[in-house]
């Protein structure tokens, strides 16, 4: 394999860096790039969505996984897939539901791989009734410093091993492999309940009332409206359809994977296009076009993933990039949250894509994000004052008891993550103990001194 020289950023497009690249084959492949790598280290990369720096090392050496694209099995009768870890959930999904399979976690997009998937430990609109992704990982294939490639599963003799690498943001090896646990679907449709909700106290209140009913559940708020108005927004909850509910256009073809590509962004969008006339405007359309109806059938572009169908669609934030800001903050901390919407509609800064979710319990993963309680994730275009914004944020969620996202954090201090993450130690230990060395590095494990 020969290295080629790219220039890498995460889906916010805020820090560039220049790294070897090597695009293996196999597990066989990827242990031998391992030995290729200098004293600045190797990450792997899957499909580049993560939106910060996590799967990036400047001056040293990124292992693209996306030709590792084998779906090595489907066992219908069991339930589980068998795949490598460059496969992204699109061609999972693509491939598992002529059979009535279903992959419990789907996160806002399909273009993620199966490694990045545990690698960030990933959640969707279902944390609340599945959880995040790993709690549906069987085992998986970890490929460690040393070169050996080392099966691991959630209660076996690797366990801890396991649970550090879900979450660990490829920090602990490089995922190759993966037996996934799925569930059964009779149709590839949402039965879907909508309500407009004219206020953040009312969206809140809404939502944690029967919220268990429903598979799936997120708001949609709006960051320009102030006053009595603040935070109003669109609460919109489903379950999967069942044969009967299709209509009858629908029940002849009930499992039919619909996911059209509308257009690719060009990269022509200059700074400020969003600011708070465009941004105003856009969430008035946005809270006006989803009136309250209950009831209504969705295909899964539609209600998982809308953003699928505008390919490259993080070039419209222009040059100087964006950033995700998301955190999860405990139940009893309400205020906390409406505390941040209040910061965050006075600041200025304008964010169209707003969610806000209730996470279920979490998991034994040290790194794992989702702990019980609110999520809320703003996209913000990148601007003078973003990061004194940011930093605001940051105090309010520590002094909640929250944390934010490795996945999508992009610029935060390596005290903040420590504090807001109190088993970190005891992740760098069980991390030593497999990569004593410490080849496997990034630009966010710099940033943020992980490693």
């Amino acid at each position: 394999m020969d290295a080629e020289l790219r220039t890498l950023a995460g889906w916010g497009r805020t820090a560039p860096s220049t790294a070897r690249v090597l695009c293996p084959s196999n597990a066989t492949e990827v242990a031998e790039a391992l030995r290729s790598a200098d004293d600045r280290g190797v990450i792997a990369r899957g499909l580049g969505r993560a939106y910060g720096d996590p799967a990036q090392n400047a001056g040293g050496l990124v292992i693209d996984m996306t030709r590792l694209d084998k779906v090595h099995s489907i066992d219908a009768d069991a339930a589980v897939v068998d795949t490598d870890a460059g496969v992204s959930l699109d061609t999972l999904m693509r491939r598992l539901l002529p059979f009535g399979l279903w992959l419990p976690v789907l996160p806002g997009t399909r273009q993620v791989s199966v490694g990045g998937a545990i690698a960030a430990d990933i959640h969707g609109k279902a944390h609340h009734v599945e959880g995040s992704f790993c709690e549906h990982v069987l085992s998986m294939d970890l490929v460690t410093a040393d070169g050996s490639v080392r099966t691991l599963t959630p209660e076996g003799p690797d366990a801890e091993l396991f649970w550090a690498t879900a979450g660990g943001m490829g920090l602990t090896g490089i995922v190759v492999r993966a037996t996934l646990k799925l569930n059964r679907v009779e149709t590839a449709y949402f039965k879907v309940d909508t309500d407009q909700i004219d206020n953040l106290d009312d969206l809140m209140a809404r939502q944690s009332v029967d919220d268990e009913k429903y598979l799936e559940s997120v708001s949609w708020f709006d960051t320009t409206t102030t006053g009595p108005h603040l935070g109003r927004g669109l609460l919109t909850r489903a379950n999967h359809a069942t044969l009967d509910d299709l209509p009858a256009k629908l029940r002849a073809n009930p499992l039919r994977f619909e996911a059209p590509q509308l257009l690719t962004f060009p990269n022509i969008f200059p700074p400020g296009m969003l600011n708070k006339l465009t941004g105003r405007a856009f969430n008035e359309l946005w809270y006006r076009k989803s009136p309250t109806k209950h009831g209504a059938i969705q295909n899964i572009t539609q209600f998982l993933h809308p953003l699928d169908m505008f390919g490259e669609w993080n070039r419209a934030y222009g040059p100087r990039g964006f950033l995700q800001y998301q955190y999860v903050i405990p139940f009893g901390q309400e205020e906390a949250v409406k505390q941040s919407v209040r910061m965050i509609a006075s600041s200025g800064h304008v964010s169209a894509l707003n969610v806000l979710k209730r996470f279920g319990a979490g998991n034994q993963a040290p790194l794992s994000f989702p702990a019980p309680g609110w999520t809320l994730a703003v996209d913000l275009p990148v601007r003078r004052g973003l990061a004194e914004l940011c930093a605001d944020l940051d105090k309010l969620v520590l002094d909640a008891g929250g944390r934010l996202y490795l996945a999508k954090e992009s610029r935060t201090s390596a005290e903040m993550i420590q504090r807001m993450y109190p088993r970190i130690d005891e992740w760098r230990k069980i991390r030593a103990s497999v990569d004593p060395d410490g080849i496997f590095v990034s630009d966010m494990a710099r940033r943020l001194r992980l490693t």
